[in-house]
């Protein structure tokens, strides 16, 4: 169930914690900790599920809150098997359906406040390592075969390649994901930038994966709000 109000989330969240255990609440909290909107990951049009489902794994296991799917011409489906359940904790933002998605997202993430990264392996393109790390920066990689768009590169405000030493001139997409947020999220933490969740993105999570953490939740919810004549 999705509320908005800022003291009802707080209030629905004391109530639900009655119905996990401790570990689990103290779980869910190490995690929150832990979590990160200074850096997002998007991704353009991919069509292989065992890719996607890789990418979404590595962003949930560094702890990175948003991913954004450009569907242009193929659907955004996930792979159980691979994913592991990592989208359940993942915030997905899909922009499908409509003319110009890569415009849409990219313009959207700026609005947001982000630097946008394309991960385009040519000359002109900044090493991972000398990416500024005080800048919210949302990285875009692209399709399996082709990589981004043309459209995708014009509109992002930088580039950025990883080092290679072969003859291969680039990795696979979720190789690629997973080195870019190894090396940045790392260098995130120990800067001094202020990198963790504002207090209203925390609660607002907490009261999320509480919900998603007990059966029926809407039930014990709704049950709440009528027992106290709380109107939403």
């Amino acid at each position: 169930m999705e509320i908005k109000d800022k003291q009802l989330i707080v209030q629905l969240s004391e109530y639900l914690r009655g119905f996990v255990t401790e570990e689990r609440d103290n779980r869910i909290r190490e995690v929150l900790e832990k979590r990160t909107r200074h850096v997002t990951v998007a991704v353009e049009d991919l069509y292989q599920t065992q890719n996607i489902s890789a990418v979404l794994r590595t962003c949930e296991c560094y702890g990175v809150q948003d991913v954004h799917v450009i569907e242009n011409e193929n659907e955004f489906q996930i792979h159980s098997a691979i994913s592991m359940g990592s989208n359940k904790w993942l915030t997905l933002h899909r922009y499908k359906n409509e003319a110009h998605n890569t415009a849409r997202c990219i313009e959207a993430l700026k609005a947001k406040g982000y630097t946008v990264v394309a991960t385009l392996p040519n000359d002109d393109s900044l090493y991972l390592d000398e990416l500024p790390v005080e800048e919210p920066t949302a990285f875009l990689f692209g399709t399996e075969l082709t990589g981004l768009s043309e459209e995708a590169v014009a509109l992002c405000d930088k580039s950025m390649k990883i080092p290679m030493y072969g003859f291969t001139e680039s990795f696979n997409i979720s190789n690629s994901a997973a080195i870019t947020l190894s090396s940045f999220v790392e260098r995130v933490r120990k800067s001094q930038v202020k990198w963790q969740l504002t207090d209203y993105e925390y609660n607002e999570l907490y009261f999320d994966w509480l919900q998603k953490s007990i059966r029926n939740s809407d039930f014990i919810i709704n049950k709440y709000l009528n027992d106290n004549k709380i109107k939403i």
